[in-house]
């Protein structure tokens, strides 16, 4: 096919590391790469979509644009999916449903919006072909993806098919777990190189359902983020099945057998570790990743050199769980409620994050802590000066991944902790 323009969607905070990884993926650069807000514009070919699909661990899709028009009404709406050339793209044969989006649109329903669009490609596909497709909503062939702004609409067809964070191995999870794709843009931003010259471990003392570990694992082995999942490009027209199999083939050639660091992961919740062990399996990386149990406030280092520890510290339940895994969930739930919404605490009533901060000073020098958190007032409980801070979304959720050098000695004493909550680098 002509060259096309894609876009690939990320959390807010991720699109420079994202175009650093499409950029490695498909040597793309120039005016052929552009940040945006909110992702990546591409001007690439349908080799470069399916590759990104295949191997980028940091978009959500990867939305090929098919139309960029103004717009006043819905009428405005069904004229230009009209003159889109949907018998390019898929038959009548596949199902199609269409997702809206919408910034500051003056339209009073976006259902209807969605509905003008979904009869124009059915009346186009009447008119050309004698046939329209079904529409199915639940698990449709081909999505339509259809963003509106104030006055511009803009039409894409995706070649993702299902989100790109769902790679295919997560089956095992507890609750509110960590996206594989914020997990993997946590990894980029802490520059963490398993094939560099100074490559480090990397540790998850609170590892959960091991999301964190298990994408190092498979970076680090260079296993393809989509190598176990399908995608919605091989239900479309230019799919050609002996082009993605030679590309499947390639990428599987690349795989290591072995991660050249250690990676390590432990939580104090064994059931949760039962969880990452099992997940890890699924993603070929079972033997990769060392797991155990523990409490984060006593787990020594899980090895001698120094290295990087990554984590999205635990609140709730998993805070009242510290230490306490053996007991029941009323007892530790109980916990919880005394705890409270500001001070997380651990079960004996001490201040869990500058307990942590204390035993990291303690036992981890020379060690990197890099915490994803929502808590602006992280560096002032912990009672450390961050070395950098970089803002990063979790949905909807403002967050920063404070990054914490350790250096043997005292903490600072709590009369400084509001001056660390302010410091650090921008």
């Amino acid at each position: 096919m002509n060259q096309l323009h894609l876009f690939l969607p990320c959390a807010a905070g991720v699109e420079g590391f994202l175009a650093d990884e499409v950029h490695a993926i498909t040597g793309l650069s120039g005016h052929d790469l552009l940040v945006g807000r909110g992702g990546v514009m591409v001007r690439g070919l349908w080799r470069d979509a399916m590759l990104l699909n295949l191997h980028s661990r940091l978009a959500q899709r990867v939305l090929v644009q098919l139309s960029q028009s103004l717009y006043r009404n819905e009428n405005d709406l069904y004229r230009a999916a009209s003159e889109v050339a949907w018998e390019i793209w898929f038959s009548t044969r596949e199902s199609f449903k269409i997702e809206v989006t919408a910034q500051h649109s003056p339209l009073t329903s976006l259902n209807f919006a969605a509905l003008r669009v979904k009869d124009a490609i059915a009346d186009r596909f009447r008119a050309k072909k004698g046939a329209r497709p079904d529409v199915e909503t639940r698990q449709p062939d081909v999505r339509v993806h259809l963003h509106l702004t104030t006055d511009e609409a803009t039409i894409y067809i995706d070649t993702s098919g299902e989100a790109l964070f769902k790679r295919g191995w997560r089956e095992d999870k507890g609750d509110a777990p960590l996206k594989e794709t914020l997990a993997a843009a946590m990894i980029a931003a802490t520059g963490w190189d398993p094939h560099g010259e100074q490559a480090q471990p990397l540790y998850d003392p609170c590892c959960g359902s091991g999301t964190v570990v298990i994408e190092a694992a498979q970076i680090a082995r260079r296993i393809p983020a989509g190598i176990l999942r399908r995608f919605a490009f091989e239900k479309l027209v230019p799919y050609q099945k002996h082009v993605w199999e030679a590309m499947l083939d390639e990428a599987e050639a690349a795989i290591l057998p072995e991660s050249p660091v250690g990676i390590y992961g432990s939580d104090v919740a064994h059931r949760m570790v039962d969880f990452a062990q099992r997940n890890a399996d699924r993603a070929g990386v079972g033997k990769t990743v060392q797991l155990r149990g523990g409490d984060a406030l006593q787990r020594m280092p899980p090895c001698e050199q120094p290295g990087i520890m990554l984590l999205n510290p635990p609140y709730g339940e998993r805070i009242a769980a510290a230490g306490s895994a053996g007991r029941s969930a009323g007892d530790r739930m109980a916990v919880v409620e005394r705890a409270g919404r500001e001070t997380a605490q651990t079960e004996d009533g001490v201040e869990f994050f500058g307990q942590l901060a204390t035993h990291w000073k303690k036992n981890y020098s020379g060690w990197s802590a890099w915490m994803l958190t929502p808590d602006l007032k992280l560096p002032g409980k912990m009672r450390l000066k961050e070395a950098r801070r970089t803002p990063m979304w979790n949905g909807p959720i403002e967050c920063r991944l404070f990054r914490f050098d350790m250096v043997r000695g005292t903490v600072k004493p709590r009369k400084a902790a509001g001056d660390a909550a302010e410091g650090g680098a921008p």
